[in-house]
């Protein structure tokens, strides 16, 4: 079997995200794969924008990258019970694309967040603005990483045995989902 492809959308912008830190430690744990994160960092939908413009080259890009890699990864921050408005915006923006990437393809989700929920509205909002594209979501088992920013070592590896065993089976579910 060739290399596993992995994409991960993280749902934090910023430059040492949790949220993307535990992205990186998925790839690790699901083993011999190539990781790529995606930009999401694009400006806000706006539909006259895109009558005028078109959809934004960065937008197909990450369709297309959606649509190549065997599976997705998406971790999302809590803000205010629910995910980032930066991975909704995403999320829109990739509907309009040229490309419908979603549909049938294994995704794995989980959440990182400083509150000891550790995301867990975000991720279950997340679920359903997934629901559209049809995609095959992985039910569990469920990443809630809690207090996320004492979770990893300076190398930024989880540092709690729990994450690291609920997260590696996680992993071993979206290898056998990616098999079917």
């Amino acid at each position: 079997m060739a290399t596993v492809k992995l994409l991960g959308i993280s749902g934090s912008l910023r430059k040492d995200a949790t949220n993307s830190m535990l992205l990186r430690e998925a790839a690790r744990l699901f083993g011999d794969c190539t990781y790529t994160q995606a930009d999401i960092n694009w400006p806000l939908y706006d539909g006259d924008d895109e009558a005028a413009s078109g959809v934004p080259a960065a937008v197909e890009a990450v369709a297309k990258q959606i649509a190549d890699a065997d599976a997705v990864l998406i971790s999302t921050p809590e803000y205010n019970k629910g995910p980032s408005g930066a991975l909704k915006n995403a999320l829109d923006w990739i509907s309009r694309a040229s490309v419908k990437p979603w549909g049938g393809k294994p995704v794995a989700v989980m959440s990182a967040a400083a509150g000891r929920a550790g995301g867990e509205r975000a991720q279950m909002v997340l679920r359903g603005f997934m629901v559209p594209f049809r995609p095959r979501i992985l039910q569990g088992p469920e990443i809630h990483l809690a207090g996320s920013s004492n979770a990893f070592d300076d190398n930024g590896q989880l540092t709690g045995e729990m994450y690291i065993k609920d997260l590696t089976a996680l992993m071993e579910e979206l290898r056998a989902e990616i098999a079917r």
